[in-house]
């Protein structure tokens, strides 16, 4: 094990038995806190104002309109200089109150808002309109304290003031719930908008308002803002389930019907919940804490599954709606720090700081059994925020260490030249062109408070609440005189004592003893080491021997098949040779052989989609040389032919030239640059192996293939395999990787700028950590990249495809997944579930994923026979998984 591996083990060590951080350390880490967020903060300024957003990887900002449409995503940009009102009370709060004062100015000279553009309510409300509010208290803050921003006159509040005029117009509805968009310039209504034909939004959209707009009311005095908020809280509280007393995730806004009826805690609900007890804590309305607590312990009930947060369905809340969490959950355990519940905090918390360590990041989302699901991770701040809540409640040094964690990974893996870029993959390492303005909003926050001391602070944070966005109204708010209008709103619901815990426990009653808190992060630790090995079920007496195992299994085996019969999975010949599972929890012999055919089922699933993933492994290129050194990283296709990358510790390192005729279809006129150098080719013209031969007789180390289709990205187009060219390919002896158009662009626009650029193929990035890249050699270990599976679904569906030369053995090596919506059967007494494993592709059809270059004007292939086979159920469960990722993306950035 390497000694700085093992000194940050032991340092954990000790910090989980009780030994303090010093406050020496501390203030390191608080130091590097901000010398992080002015590296992030200053790039910002220096390459992206005015426009919204830093893209970190081509050092410029982001403009919407003239950068690639990135869809939903763009909606939380309005050409307001987002990032700048974004940052505005993290630069008090880091005692940079010359550059606040500076940036304040900066926004009244240049910010407008009325553009004509189409912006998200929700986005620019938590973003713009906190961000303007938060500035506002700062500034009031300041201008109180005699030696500040004396001259400041509640303009920022002006602006607030505009801009909540120019979101009133979302609320016209007959429901009081808000458009998901408007148009900052037009409203709504009339063809000049180009919204109000949206009929649905998500909880959190329109129930995270009414700390923005109850701010803006009762600083203003105007209670109209306030009135419209507690409305559409008002409207989604009527439309809870009644029984469950849980909401939905998407609902229609002219209706109230609600349309997607999964419930959790995280995207698309996450901040309603947030919203709802901290309305109480600001506005001191009990009626808020009521509903709050209702809901928590509906959630305690049926989402809660220590230390799994799982969503279920409002109706059956019995019944899991999906296998899989996403990042967006790790702010709960910090509502739990608020509300009061600090043990279910201190469990999932742990397994979330589990699953970080496992992936580096928390990855957008993850299974049950904590592979990754969703890959990218955007630089979210809601593990820091619930890391800071914690230490905040229990004092323990473990946080401390978990915050450090959150350091040193976003420095070693997301630190880029021109600030911090996102991830688009966490098992690679590979950068998306991305710095999202929450990262400056929250991340540097939470991550400041956890290491600074109170005398570090300019103002006593107590005193104020955090928004969803981090933030910082003041407390005073609660009582600020404001018109009668507010209580008209409210719902004549009678308040029911039994539904309020009026004070947060004390924490050092709960944890009398020190070790209490590690006691129960132990056996998460050791759950999410071990995957979360399912136990053993008990077995009735005469079942036998323990039940069938996937990769045992044989179709030609009389005993298996016989096996099969009794956990009621039946297997079906088809005429052409492939074969059908299906099971039927109803026809099994008993429970115990149902939830046996179950596990066979999902093993199948499991072994397939291993095989299928193993199939199309990301690759990495790394820019090394100066002046990025390591930290920018592209994510990159793999060939069936060459060097395997994942079989190397070391990766093949080398500086890149452009070849010579550039399709290199042809023998090089430019070998003597090519030799000793990796190439630089343009797809088309020629098939890619043939490439290949051409740039290694010129004595190329390796190659790139750039995709020649102007904006192809990996962000909209999956990866594939380089084909070879139909004949053997043993004598190609190089690796060569394919970049798409995108990623290919940020490489050749490097070696413009720079002319020498270096790069690292890999299977991985290596660690970057310091200010250069020391020697792969040196930094490479022996592990292997974290599992990079997809997670089975309960509802997923395998394909298996049989074996030429024994038609009757079905090989799980060879099988393939696809991805739809199944119903079950259940024996009596358990809850539906029914397994399908539908017909296989037959023997020899194209792998999936593979492409050749000549083929280039098709799509890459997948499994065929899944589109014409089961294009019902297909459609199904990919439009729930892909609307699920979409609403992620669009509700909370």
């Amino acid at each position: 094990m390497a000694p700085v591996l093992f000194l940050s083990l032991l340092l954990a060590a000790l910090c989980s038995l009780g030994e303090s951080m010093s406050r020496e350390e501390k203030h390191k880490l608080r130091n590097q806190v901000v010398e992080m967020f002015d590296h992030a903060y200053q790039n910002y300024m220096d390459h992206a104002y005015p426009a919204d957003e830093l893209m970190p990887l081509t050092c410029r900002g982001r403009v919407r309109g003239l950068e690639p449409s990135r869809g939903d995503i763009d909606d939380a940009l309005g050409k307001f200089s987002l990032t700048l009102i974004d940052t505005l009370d993290t630069l008090v709060l880091l005692n940079k109150t010359t550059e606040f004062e500076d940036a304040v100015r900066r926004v009244l000279s240049d910010v407008r808002l009325d553009n004509d553009i189409v912006v998200s309510v929700f986005e620019t409300n938590i973003r713009v309109l906190g961000g303007l509010l938060g500035g506002h208290s700062m500034a009031v803050m300041l201008k109180e304290g005699g030696q500040h921003m004396l001259w400041y006159q509640d303009e920022l509040l002006d602006m607030a003031t505009d801009l909540g005029r120019r979101l009133l117009p979302a609320f016209n509805t007959s429901s009081g719930l808000p458009y998901p968009r408007v148009n900052l310039k037009y409203g709504v209504r009339g063809p000049a908008t180009r919204t109000g034909t949206e009929t649905d939004t998500c909880t959190a959209c329109a129930g995270t308002i009414i700390l923005e707009f109850a701010a803006l009311s009762r600083f203003t005095g105007d209670p109209v803002y306030e009135a419209h908020a507690r409305r559409a809280l008002d409207f989604l509280w009527e439309k809870r389930q009644r029984n469950s007393n849980l909401v939905g995730t998407t609902i229609n806004i002219h209706s109230g019907e609600w349309v997607r009826r999964d419930s959790g805690v995280g995207a698309g609900i996450d901040s309603y919940y947030e919203y709802l007890l901290k309305a109480y804590v600001l506005l001191g309305d009990d009626l808020f804490l009521q509903r709050f607590n209702i809901h928590y312990a509906s959630i305690m009930k049926y989402i809660s599954q220590p230390p799994l947060l799982l969503d279920v369905h409002i109706h059956k809340p019995l019944l899991p709606a999906r296998t899989w969490m996403d990042s967006l959950l790790a702010f709960f355990p910090g509502l739990q720090v608020l509300k009061g519940d600090i043990r279910p905090a201190i469990e999932t918390h742990e397994m979330l700081y589990q699953v970080t360590k496992k992936h580096n990041f928390l990855p957008e989302a993850f299974t049950t059994d904590f592979r990754v699901h969703w890959a990218q991770h955007p630089l979210r701040p809601e593990f820091a925020e619930s890391t800071y809540f914690l230490y905040k409640a229990t004092g323990d040094p473990y946080y401390l260490e978990a915050g450090r964690t959150i350091l040193d990974n976003l420095n070693r893996f997301a630190r880029v030249p021109c600030g911090f870029a996102a991830m688009k993959d966490v098992r690679t390492g590979s950068h998306e062109d991305r710095m999202d303005s929450f990262f400056l909003a929250e991340m540097f926050k939470y991550l400041f408070l956890l290491f600074a001391d109170s005398e570090d602070l300019p103002f006593d944070v107590e005193d104020y609440v955090f928004t969803t966005e981090a933030h910082l109204l003041p407390l005073s708010l609660s009582t600020t005189p404001h018109p009668s209008a507010y209580p008209a709103n409210k719902t004549s619901e009678e308040l029911d004592d039994s539904n309020f815990d009026w004070t947060c426990p004390n924490t050092r009653l709960l944890f009398p003893d020190p070790a209490f808190p590690r006691n129960l992060r132990e056996p998460i630790r050791t759950a999410v080491d071990k995957s979360c090995p399912r136990p053993t079920p008990y077995r009735e007496p005469g079942m036998g021997h323990p039940p069938l195992r996937a990769q045992d299994f044989m179709a030609n085996n009389p005993e298996h098949l016989e096996l099969l019969r009794r956990m009621g999975v039946s297997l079906i010949h088809l005429k052409d040779g492939r074969v059908q599972l299906v099971q039927h929890a109803t026809q099994a012999v008993s429970a115990v052989a149902a939830e046996d055919g179950m596990r066979f089922m999902q093993e199948m699933m499991e072994l397939s989609s291993q095989q299928q993933k193993e199939q199309l492994p990301p690759r990495a290129i790394q820019i090394v040389s100066h002046p990025f050194f390591g930290r920018v990283v592209l994510t990159a296709g793999p060939a069936q032919f060459g060097t395997d990358l994942s079989k190397s510790t070391t990766g093949v390192r080398g500086f890149v030239t452009v070849a010579e005729p550039y399709s290199g279809c042809s023998e090089l006129t430019n070998g003597e640059y090519v030799q000793g150098n990796i190439a630089l080719l343009q797809r088309g013209q020629c098939m890619f192996a043939e490439k290949a031969r051409h740039i290694q007789k010129a004595g190329a180390i390796g190659g790139i293939v750039i995709d020649d289709n102007d904006g192809s990205s990996s962000d909209t187009a999956p990866l594939f395999q380089m084909a070879g060219d139909g004949r053997n390919t043993d004598d190609v002896s190089l690796p060569i990787l394919f970049l798409f158009h995108k990623e290919g662009n940020i490489l050749l626009e490097a070696l413009k700028e720079y002319r020498e650029v270096e790069v690292l193929l890999s299977d991985k990035a290596r660690d970057r950590g310091g200010t250069e890249m020391q020697e792969a050699e040196e930094r490479l270990t022996e592990a292997t990249t974290p599992t990079s599976f997809e997670p089975i679904d309960e509802t997923q569906i395998t394909t298996v495809k049989l074996d030429e030369a024994a038609p009757d053995e079905v090989r799980p090596s060879e099988a393939e997944v696809s991805h739809p919506d199944v119903t079950t059967h259940p024996p009596q007494g358990t809850r539906p579930l029914q397994r399908i494993v539908p017909a296989a592709a037959e023997p020899g059809s194209a792998e999936p994923g593979v492409e050749r270059d000549s083929e280039k004007g098709a799509e890459p292939e997948g499994d065929s026979d899944s589109g014409n086979q089961s294009a019902d159920e297909l459609l199904a469960d990919w439009q729930e998984d892909l609307e699920a990722f979409q609403q992620m993306e669009k509700d909370e950035l």
